[in-house]
Formats: structure tokens, sequence, C-alpha cells
């Protein structure tokens, strides 16, 4: 099985991350919530641009994956999770609440940590929200969000299947809870009682501070719940409300050059939420 992941990583990985983005897009256009308001081509450009951009640096700089870390692990027995006699199945249940559990602290960190915002504010400053807006992060961030993996995959150990299906889920539901798209009331209502769905996750992209800072879950839609960060709607409803920064709203924030830049733009208390 280990030697299955190593063999079959990448393409296991491109292909979830290629179909869903496709079903996303065709679903987005066929049925749009809302109307965007700056350039799709240009957004879209550089947003993609991004993301190679990315995977090209993270290939680079950690050529070490976050599989290959799990499958070294597990060789060695390390972590807490290694030290239990648990069902392999059992273990990656409780592998995947955790790694959950952690990615909302750590994206509720960025938000509060002065440093860590002017990295995480590049993904706030898009003012339409898309599916190519749950891949738009600064390198930066991806590099020391995929540091925090590491640990958090040294400490408690986990599996290398566990760390496989995390990052199809993770890539799969930023995709998701960031597509233009509406779910019918009963259907979001019921889905947000688990899963972050994009009408939950779309309040936390509002220009208004105090919806910025909830709703951080990506995933289990639980976290925010039982700590204190969740909020059903934008108080201006999700026709009226606008996404993404005050500071940051002209077109030249959307291109790339300008998205590397924003951590070292000048900030000021409007943009540190």
């Amino acid at each position: 099985m280990n030697v299955w992941l190593i063999q079959h990583e990448s393409i296991l990985r491109l292909s979830c991350f290629l179909s869903i983005f496709a079903c996303m897009t065709i679903w987005e256009s066929l049925a749009p919530y809302r109307v965007l308001s700056a350039s799709k081509p240009i957004r879209w450009l550089n947003n993609i641009a991004l993301v190679l951009l990315n995977t090209l640096l993270l290939r680079l700089l950690l050529p070490l994956t976050a599989v290959n870390l799990a499958l070294l692990i597990e060789t060695q027995k390390w972590g807490l999770l290694q030290q239990l006699t648990l069902p392999i199945g059992l273990m990656t249940i409780i592998a995947l609440i955790l790694l959950d559990l952690a990615i909302y602290w750590q994206h509720r960190l960025f938000h509060q940590i002065p440093l860590l915002w002017r990295l995480h504010r590049m993904h706030h400053a898009d003012i339409d929200i898309d599916v190519t807006t749950g891949t738009r992060f600064h390198p930066v961030e991806i590099i020391l969000s995929m540091l925090i993996k590491f640990l958090i995959i040294l400490i408690f150990g986990i599996p290398a299947i566990a760390v496989l299906l995390f990052e199809v889920i993770l890539n799969g539901m930023a995709m998701f809870n960031h597509s233009n798209i509406k779910l019918n009331k009963t259907g979001d209502k019921h889905l947000r009682l688990l899963f972050v769905t994009p009408d939950m996750h779309r309040v936390h992209h509002s220009i208004n501070e105090i919806e910025m800072n909830r709703n951080f879950g990506f995933n289990l839609a639980i976290w925010d719940r039982i700590f204190n960060s969740y909020q059903a709607q934008p108080t201006a409803g999700h026709q009226g409300m606008t996404i993404g920064l005050d500071k940051f709203r002209e077109a030249k924030y959307l291109t790339l050059p300008y998205l590397l830049w924003l951590p070292i733009e000048p900030i000021n208390q409007k943009t540190l939420d």
C-alpha cells in the first residue's frame, strides 16, 4: 500500500484537483450566484498562474512531500497515534479530524497575528469569490502552511493514507466552498451542519471586518460553532455584501506581480482585520 501511494500520489492528487475544478467551473458557468465585478479572464489568468508558481516553488524548496514524511514516520513509529494499537480505519478518521482542527486554528492565527495576516490578506484581497479564489494563496503562506503540516504529522504520527486523503479534501473543499454557486436553502441548511458550504464561507470574505473574522473552517463546520466564530449569514445579504479588502480594490491588485507584493504593501488599521 505504501509503495503504491508513493508511485501514484501525484497523479491521484492532480486527477482529483482537475476533476473538482472542472465540476465547479461548469457549475459556476451554468448557474452563477453573484455577478462578478472584475474581469474574469484577468482574475483567472493571474490566480491560476499563482497556483502554478506555488506548485513549482514547493517542489523546488520542499522536495519531501507530506505523504513521504508520513510514510517515514509510519516506518519509524514516531508520533502519538503510532503508539496506539488502532485499526487503520479508525486511526485515519482520528487523523483527519486532527488535521482539520489544526487547519482551523492555523487559519484563525493567520488572521490574528499581524505578520501572518500580511501573507494571508492576499487571499482576501480578491474582489470576487469563485473557484479560483480557493487556490489563491501567497507562496510564502503556502510554504509556511506546509511546514506547519509537517509538524502536525510528526507530532501526531499521521498515517500516510490520512495525509493523502486530507490533501485531496483540503484542495477539493477549498474550491467547493469558494465557488460562486448557490445551494437551495434546505440543502445548505442541512449540509452546513457538518460541512462548510459556499454560503457559509462567503461570509468570511466580506469586507466587513467582523464578518471577515468569522467562519474560519474549510471542511468541517463544527469548529466555528465550538470555538464561537460562527456567523450564519452576512449582514448585507449574499447579493448585497462586498467581497475583498478596502485597500486593495484597484485592478492592478489582481495581477501576479502585485499579488506577490501584497505582504510588503504598507499596512494600516483598516487592513489589519
